[in-house]
């Protein structure tokens, strides 16, 4: 029964009152009936059979909706906001109103919430200033290691990017997009690569000047240094441009990750996910085409800015007024994009090696699957749907729209931003974001629990489709 929402319990509960009170009406009757022995009144004891089983069933049909609609409604919802608050930083005060019948449980989750965010106030506070040095220091590093003239990309043991510079991204761009988490081995050759550190681990080597093959063709020159124990190493390169900016993106908490095995047995956070949207000239996936595609990358757990796929799309005919109207594309500004089927290739080769993400999954990945057959690719990625994810957190009676789960978790997305495809993926991904300590905090750590869970509100992407 645990396992069960509460309210199914509900429902079982009066659809077992109900079903007892049928029983016990209709064996009194026939009890009456038998002991009266007249054959005659069989027609009567029947028609008060059928009057008291209708009138049963209704009047616990309405009783439950009474307290479905008054009672565990307003629970679920409730013990969702706590989750929340604790898990996702959302500082929005209770509304009493939405649990008005429950006594003063919505008043006592207030005062709580007002105890516990004066308390984490004072903690951050205090948090803050003893920080303040440190990330000016991060800061001041950060600005002397951008101003270094060479692309810089750093690998784990495993060969897995987890830090690139903006000069890296340039000179990459011609292999593919640099991307953390990913593997070097995408972009150079790795028999030649393996083939320096094992030369290198050979000699007791720390640093070596390589002449290394991409995968296009191209040469790539510069230095490897080994920095790490476990194997991790540095690739300092000539970049194409030394006065370009170079930002860097990083996540050194990827050095000590194991490399992800099998999915379903996989954490959630570590998994990478291209969270996508796409805007369409309708709503008919099998008719219609994409006219912008938009993603961004989430890597354990956190969003990475400096990673976007974001393109206009040529869709081969006239975009309807009413979806400009929606999503202010016009014809003039997709006449010189790449058509469908070139956009779809190259989000393939963004996305590859993730698990990709979106809001109303169905919709968006029709349109990439309808489109694999004319760019030569197959998305056959693993997909989440984040509005499975709010039915898993919110429950299946809350509203489960993009705007709705983003107020509710307190993620703004920019008038501006919303209804292009990659304001909207990010605003998805960082409700994702959101959403992952309070998935975890559920006990649903893995893939597999996430997959099974997310079975179990299937019916919630169709009404929301």
């Amino acid at each position: 029964m645990k396992a069960l929402s509460l309210r199914l319990r509900v429902f079982l509960f009066f659809g077992l009152i109900a079903i007892a009170g049928v029983a016990i009406v209709l064996g009194a009757l026939w009890f009456g009936y038998r002991r009266l022995g007249d054959p005659d009144a069989l027609s009567a004891f029947s028609t008060v059979a059928i009057i008291s089983t209708f009138g049963l069933l209704a009047l616990a049909t309405f009783v439950w909706r009474l307290f479905d609609e008054n009672l565990s409604k307003p629970i679920e919802h409730l013990a969702a906001q706590f989750r929340v608050r604790a898990h996702a930083q959302v500082e929005s005060a209770f509304d009493p109103e939405a649990a008005k019948y429950l006594g003063d449980l919505a008043p006592a989750a207030c005062a709580i919430q007002e105890k516990l965010g004066e308390a984490a106030q004072v903690t951050a506070e205090t948090v803050a200033q003893k920080t303040a040095r440190l990330e000016h220091q991060r800061a001041q590093l950060l600005r002397i290691l951008s101003d270094i003239p060479v692309a810089v990309i750093v690998a784990s043991p495993d060969h897995q990017i987890v830090l690139y510079d903006g000069q890296a991204a340039d000179l990459m761009a011609r292999e593919a997009p640099l991307r953390l988490n990913g593997s070097v081995f995408d972009y150079l050759d790795e028999a030649a690569l393996r083939d320096v550190l094992a030369k290198m681990h050979s000699d007791g080597a720390e640093r070596r000047a390589v002449a290394i093959k991409g995968r296009s063709g191209a040469m790539y020159s510069g230095h490897l240094r080994r920095f790490d124990a476990g194997g991790g190493y540095t690739l300092m390169l000539e970049p194409l441009d030394p006065d370009a900016a170079r930002p860097l993106v990083y996540d050194f908490d990827l050095l000590e990750k194991d490399q992800p095995g099998e999915l379903d047995a996989t954490n959630l956070r570590d998994l990478t996910y291209v969270v996508f949207d796409s805007e369409t000239t309708g709503l008919d996936p099998d008719r219609d085409e994409v006219v912008q595609l938009g993603a961004v990358r989430v890597v354990n757990g956190k969003v990475i800015p400096a990673e976007t796929f974001d393109t206009l799309v040529n869709p081969g005919r006239p975009i309807p007024p009413g979806a400009t109207r929606v999503h202010r594309i016009t014809d003039g500004m997709v006449a010189g994009a790449p058509p469908c089927h070139k956009a779809c290739a190259e989000f393939h080769g963004f996305a590859q090696g993730a698990v990709i993400m979106a809001h109303n999954a169905p919709f968006d990945m029709a349109f990439l699957h309808r489109y694999s057959d004319d760019c030569g690719v197959r998305f056959d990625h693993p997909v989440l749907d984040t509005v499975h994810l709010s039915a898993i957190v919110f429950g299946g009676s809350a509203e489960h729209t993009l705007d709705a789960i983003c107020d509710r978790l307190e993620v703004e997305i920019p008038s501006d931003l919303r209804h292009t495809a990659l304001g909207d993926a990010m605003a998805t991904a960082r409700a994702f974001v959101a959403m992952l300590p309070i998935l975890e905090a559920r006990g649903l750590r893995s893939f597999r629990d996430i997959r099974c869970e997310a079975q179990k509100h299937s019916r919630i992407l169709q009404v929301h489709g």
